[in-house]
C-alpha cells in the first residue's frame, strides 16, 4: 500500500473520520456561502456548500484510490487537485457578469474557487489549514468588504460635494 504521510486512507480512517471531513466541508462552505447569500450574490449558501463537499469527496476518493496502489506504481495525487481547480474555475467564471460596461461577480467567483480549496483541505483532513483559510476568507469578504464600501462611499460623497460647488 502507498502511504501518504499525515493522511489516512478512507478504509483505515473509518466512517466517523470521513463524516467529520464532510461535516467540516459543510460548515466551512456554509460559512463562506452565508456571507455571499446575505449580500445577494449569485453563488450563495448552497453553491459554496456543494463546492466544498464536492472537493472534499474528490480528495477522499483520490486518497482511497491511492491506498490500493503499490509504491512502484506511478500515481500523481495532484491530478485530482488539478481537476478540482479547473472545474471550479469554470464554475466561478459562470458567476461573472458583464453588464452596462462593468464586470460584476468577480469576488463571488473567487469565493467559489476558494471554497473548492476549503473542500479539498477537508477531504485531506487538514482542519488547521481549513480553519486558517476560512478565517482569511472572512477577513477578506467581511472586514475588507466593509472597508472597501466605506472608501467607496467616502469617494462618492466627495464627488457629490465637488459637483455642487
Amino acid at each position: 500500500m502507498l502511504e501518504i504521510p499525515g493522511y489516512a486512507p478512507l478504509e483505515s480512517m473509518g466512517t466517523l473520520d470521513a463524516a467529520c471531513r464532510f461535516l467540516a466541508a459543510f460548515v466551512a462552505g456554509g460559512a463562506i456561502g452565508w456571507n455571499r447569500e446575505q449580500l445577494g450574490k449569485p453563488a450563495g449558501l448552497r453553491t459554496h456548500i456543494m463546492v466544498t463537499l464536492g472537493a472534499c469527496a474528490f480528495l477522499i476518493i483520490g486518497i482511497e484510490l491511492l491506498a490500493g496502489y503499490s509504491p512502484e506504481t506511478q500515481v500523481d495525487p495532484t491530478r485530482v487537485l488539478q481537476g478540482v481547480v479547473g472545474g471550479i474555475g469554470f464554475l466561478g467564471a459562470g458567476s461573472i457578469i458583464q453588464s452596462r460596461g462593468s464586470v460584476e461577480g468577480v469576488t463571488t467567483a473567487a469565493a467559489v474557487w476558494v471554497a473548492g480549496a476549503i473542500g479539498a483541505g477537508c477531504g485531506l483532513g487538514n482542519y488547521v489549514l481549513v480553519a486558517i483559510l476560512v478565517s482569511f476568507c472572512f477577513l477578506t469578504l467581511v472586514v475588507l468588504g466593509r472597508l472597501e464600501h466605506s472608501v467607496t462611499e467616502t469617494k462618492k460623497h466627495r464627488n457629490q460635494s465637488d459637483e455642487s460647488e
